[in-house]
């Protein structure tokens, strides 16, 4: 059994969230010791794909031809496409219709949640789908107070400034516009978020917050894992004001790490991360705001704990072995 993972213009992605997915799912593979290619003119059994673009949507439907397997990974759905970049939202109901198409394609498709795969399910979609986590290196990410030391040293932070960090593309969904009124709400502590896309592409909200100039606010613009995990071990709250998610990696890398962390309450972390004992929740900016000072302030306890169960459930390594189980089903035609 030979896995062709294909993402066209893998590039284009490699500093977004489906990027650090992909880097996952290869990872996961490795640990399982399943035999993969990336090139398209290699020999293969099945073919895993893992975006919905026409050089894509042309590779599933001549490898059928073929009589290779496909498995489509779903990252994308039309709810989290809508509040993206400029003109989403208008053009959200065609974008839902060619996703159908290109998931139809899969022999089975495979999406990061119990959540996606809800969503995937009320598109229509007749095809068996799996809800498998995009996972975490937990051997990366994990508690390390050189690594926080290391972040506050950088950014020119002191042991006593309190710093909320984010994480994410300058796009609407993910919260940033709020994230930046929080900032303004709250000049006593710093503010940092870590992420970059081109403004062009923006919306006008999201280019007016990342244009504000304030004392305590930087966007330290696109960084490597490694300073990822220093900035969750060194700050005092990880905020994840994100309005929807397949999944969202951040959070489990941030349960790894034993940051805290207030996310916004929407139903894609209903079942699996629960208000006051892995994380904390809030509706409006208000609510973020006084969770993020009963945090800093010691009125609210701290969760860390507790949250590095979430993070463990999701390793690389049992994804690896939970994409494998896939694989063997799809080849014997067990779905």
């Amino acid at each position: 059994m030979k896995v062709l993972l294909y993402t066209e213009n893998v590039k284009l992605f490699s500093k977004s969230g489906l990027g650090k997915a992909i880097e996952h799912q290869i990872r996961a593979l490795d640990s399982v010791g399943i035999p993969y290619t990336t090139n398209p003119k290699d020999d293969f059994d099945i073919i895993h794909l893992n975006f919905y673009g026409l050089k894509s949507y042309h590779l599933a439907k001549k490898a059928k031809k073929n009589g290779k397997k496909v498995v489509y990974h779903a990252h994308s759905t039309e709810e989290d496409f809508r509040d993206g970049f400029i003109f989403c939202r208008q053009i959200s109901p065609l974008f839902k219709k060619w996703l159908i198409k290109c998931y139809s394609l899969g022999d089975v498709i495979v999406t990061p949640t119990p959540y996606s795969k809800r969503l995937l399910e009320g598109y229509g979609i007749n095809k068996k789908i799996y809800a498998i986590s995009n996972g975490i290196d937990i051997d990366l990410f994990k508690k390390d107070k050189n690594a926080g030391d290391r972040f506050r040293k950088k950014y020119n932070y002191s042991k006593n400034d309190k710093v909320i960090i984010g994480i994410g593309l300058y796009i609407e969904r993910k919260g940033i516009v709020d994230f930046v009124e929080l900032a303004k709400r709250m000049p006593e502590y710093k503010f940092i978020w870590f992420g970059y896309s081109h403004l062009a592409a923006a919306t006008k909200p999201v280019r007016k917050a990342v244009n504000t100039k304030l004392d305590n606010l930087v966007f330290a613009g696109y960084v490597k894992q490694e300073e990822i995990r220093d900035a969750m071990n060194g700050c005092d709250v990880y905020l994840f004001p994100t309005l929807e998610e397949t999944e969202g990696i951040p959070i489990i890398e941030a349960c790894a790490s034993g940051a805290n962390a207030i996310i916004r309450d929407i139903p894609i972390f209903k079942e699996w991360l629960t208000d006051g004992v892995n994380v904390y929740k809030a509706k409006n900016l208000d609510e973020f705001e006084k969770k993020i000072k009963g945090l800093i302030d010691g009125s609210l306890p701290s969760v860390s704990d507790k949250a590095y169960d979430i993070a463990k459930d999701r390793d690389i390594k049992k994804i690896g072995k939970q994409l494998k189980d896939v694989y063997e089903s799809v080849i014997k035609g067990d779905y």
